[in-house]
Formats: structure tokens, C-alpha cells, sequence
């Protein structure tokens, strides 16, 4: 298929649904490959984290916006993602960034372990009183990320309902290509996330408080450090980027996980397991698949040619599974050696709160593999017709009390886990 036409077919519903068969017929044609004038498509994982980590290449500053978006400034979902880190280059980015990075120290994070056991274990609870199977995504995937990324941020725990339309709104500005309905909800979403926000910031003002919005608050009234835009489009990602992504990978590792039983066998008997675990759950169904850059000066990545104003399209899922990179990609296999995801990116952009997000699911799967040893898949999930953002909509399971036998191959107390 010519890399032209699999690109159509990767943006079409069906290519969003299952991405994976699409990224093969674009890496047939080598890890990086040209399908447009200035429009490059990267499917290789080394090619992919040099590019990330490359100077030469940036994201999409407002010059580009004005020639490739004519009229953005009107849109509110543009605007707020464009004044935020996720959007801006250096020295912008630099300094937005050094100012949030305070709420995600290892330190910090290393001691909202026990916070994150609590939520997971109360919900959890509910799932088991629960009449009847639960949808996973409503019931823990999206209550537990949320939960965290809201204390952080001092969003108080009665608004928290709130933010999963309105994010779900917004970030289909996020998507590669974007209808012009699909933008009026997204602007929608980020209308209504700013006014909240910008109540929230009045709050603070009035009542400061030891958390994340206090802290930025504070940046911009100190002096020029954040502008007033920067503060309220740099909330507005902090809160989505929190729990997005977290409840993505929630419900695509659940999925994987009961759809290899003695692989999650050997997680219930092994905890302390979950580390490699989730890394590799993140390579094998990325709940982030891809990211764009734009290139500054000439470079070559995989015998191409990149000219400067080139706009690279790096396919995070597709780099995930480059078979130079892992053999048998398409197989979950948690006992690989070396397995380092660029799920979260890499560079001056890597996710800031990829350590948070890791955690989450180190201390979330193994103990839903505990607590519900009868977890089970109860009918049809329903995928997102996104292919940025890749994750489920709904996710029926049951939550039996009994577990069924598993016998793990390789596997004995103490041992270290499976023989792949």
C-alpha cells in the first residue's frame, strides 16, 4: 500500500479502531517514510526517540499555526493547548516546565503511593457491592487517576465528575485531524474547563493552599514568570495529561492482562512485578500512539532526507512494536529484556508525570488481580474512535468472588516469573 493511502486509512474510524495492521503497511516502506511534500511519517522506535530528543525539532510555534491554521486564535481548545508546556519551545517551555516540575519530585510522588492503595482498594469495594457487572472505565479507570491528579492540583473531590466530559471534549484537539464539529466540542470542553479554572485561581487568591494551582498562582503574581494565559492553559493540561493518559492505560492493561491469564497469574502471585509489567503493557497497546514535530534545520533519520519546515508525524504505538527493536512485537511478553516505551515520549516534552502515571498502575493491577481474582470481561468493550489518545469508552467486566485455576508455567513462590 503506498504510504499516502495507508496514512488515509491510519485516520479513517477503522484505522483508529486498530491502528496496528496500518502501522505495518507504513513500515513496510522503511522507519521513516515521506507521504507528502513536507510531511514525513517515523514508525521506527530509534528514529523516533532521536527525533524527540533531537534540537533540530520542535512543536508547532504560533508562525506555524497561523500558515497550516488559519483563524486558531478563535478557537478556545487551540488556544488553551498552544499557551501551554505541552505546545511551546524553548525558552517558553523551559520555564513553564521548571515551575510545575515541583509537584512531581520523586519524593513527592513516592508518597502518594499509600494514597493511590487507599482510592484503589475503597474502589474496588464498590465494585464488589455493586449488583451486577461494572463498567471498569467509570467504575476505577477514570475515578482513580483523576482522584490523584485533583489533590495535587486542590481541585476539591465534589467537582471531580465534572472533568471527564470536559476533557473528553477537548482532547480531540489533540487528534491529527479534526473536524470542524468535532472542534466545537472541543472548544466547548475548553471553555468550561477556563471557567473553572478561573474560578479556582480567583479561590486561591483568597485562600492559598499547599497544592499545585497555589503554586502557579503564585508564579504569575510573582512577576512576568507565567502570563495569565500560560497559568490557566498550563491547569487546564496539567488535569487532562494527569488522568488521561492514567486512564488509558488502565482499561488497555486490564484488557491485556485477562486476555493473557497466566501472565496475570503470575502478577497476582508476584507484585512486586509490576514494574515490568507496566512497562510493558505501555509498549504493547500505548495509550498515547503518536506526537508531532516540526523541523527546524535539515537532518537524514533512516536514509530520508528531512528538509527544515518538515512536519514529522512520530508514531509512538508504531515505534513500540519495531520488531529491530522487539522481537515478536505483537506478542506481550513482561519478561523482555530492556523494555522502555516511548509511550510517554522522550526529550525536553517527556511526560512530566509519567512517574505518577506508572505508579498508578503499579499499585492498581495487582491489586485488582488480588481483590478480584474472577475479573472478567462481560461484554463488549467499545474503543474511542481516537488515535491519539487510544483507549476505551466502556469496558463491561464482572467481578466474580471466585478465582478459577491458573496454572503458571515457570512460576513457584519466590521464583522470579514465568519463563517467557
Amino acid at each position: 500500500m503506498d504510504p499516502t493511502d495507508a496514512l488515509a486509512l491510519l485516520m479513517s474510524p477503522e484505522g483508529r479502531l486498530d491502528p496496528y495492521p496500518t502501522y505495518e503497511r507504513l513500515r513496510a516502506h522503511g522507519p521513516v517514510v515521506q507521504a507528502g511534500p513536507v510531511f514525513y511519517v517515523v514508525t521506527g522506535y530509534a528514529e523516533a526517540d532521536a527525533i524527540l530528543r533531537d534540537a533540530r525539532f520542535g512543536v508547532m510555534d504560533d508562525a506555524l499555526r497561523d500558515q497550516f491554521m488559519p483563524g486558531w486564535r478563535e478557537s478556545p481548545a487551540v488556544l488553551s493547548i498552544s499557551r501551554s508546556m505541552l505546545r511551546t519551545n524553548p525558552p517558553d517551555h523551559s520555564r513553564m516546565r521548571r515551575l510545575a516540575a515541583g509537584a512531581f519530585t520523586p519524593r513527592r510522588i513516592a508518597a502518594m503511593r499509600d494514597v493511590v492503595r487507599a482510592q484503589a482498594d475503597e474502589l474496588v469495594d464498590a465494585m464488589l457491592a455493586a449488583d451486577g457487572p461494572v463498567d471498569f472505565m467509570t467504575a476505577f479507570a477514570y475515578p482513580l487517576p483523576v482522584g490523584v491528579i485533583c489533590a495535587l492540583l486542590g481541585v476539591p473531590a465534589a467537582d471531580r465528575p465534572l472533568f471527564r466530559r470536559w476533557a473528553t471534549d477537548l482532547t480531540g484537539v489533540l487528534e491529527p485531524e479534526i473536524t470542524a464539529d468535532e472542534l466545537a466540542v472541543a472548544d466547548r470542553g475548553a471553555t468550561e474547563l477556563r471557567g473553572y479554572f478561573t474560578e479556582l485561581v480567583a479561590a486561591r487568591r483568597r485562600a492559598p493552599a499547599d497544592d499545585l494551582t497555589t503554586a502557579l498562582v503564585q508564579a504569575h503574581d510573582g512577576g512576568d514568570r507565567l502570563s495569565g494565559d500560560e497559568l490557566l492553559a498550563n491547569l487546564i493540561v496539567l488535569l487532562v495529561a494527569g488522568f488521561e493518559t492514567t486512564t488509558n492505560l488502565l482499561g488497555n492493561g486490564l484488557v491485556a492482562l485477562l486476555d493473557h491469564p497466566r501472565a496475570a497469574a503470575a502478577l497476582r502471585e508476584r507484585p512486586d512485578l509490576a514494574p515490568a509489567y507496566v512497562d510493558e503493557l505501555l509498549r504493547y497497546d500505548s495509550p498515547v500512539q503518536l506526537t508531532s514535530r516540526m523541523s527546524t534545520a535539515p537532518s537524514r533519520y533512516g536514509d530520508v532526507d528531512l528538509p527544515p519546515e518538515s512536519w514529522v508525524i512520530v508514531l509512538l504505538g508504531a515505534a513500540n512494536r519495531d520488531p529491530r527493536r522487539y522481537p515478536d512485537p505483537a506478542r506481550f511478553d513482561p519478561w523482555r529484556a530492556q523494555i522502555a516505551p516511548l509511550s510517554f515520549g522522550a526529550g525536553p516534552h517527556y511526560c512530566l508525570g509519567a512517574v505518577l502515571a506508572r505508579l498508578e498502575a503499579q499499585v492498581a493491577f495487582p491489586l485488582l488481580l488480588r481483590r478480584l481474582p474472577g475479573l472478567a470481561v462481560a461484554g463488549r468493550p467499545e474503543r474511542r474512535v481516537r488515535l491519539t489518545l487510544r483507549g476505551h469508552a466502556t469496558l463491561p467486566v464482572s467481578v466474580g468472588r471466585e478465582a478459577a485455576p491458573v496454572t503458571v508455567p515457570g512460576t513457584r513462590p519466590g521464583a522470579a516469573g514465568p519463563t517467557p
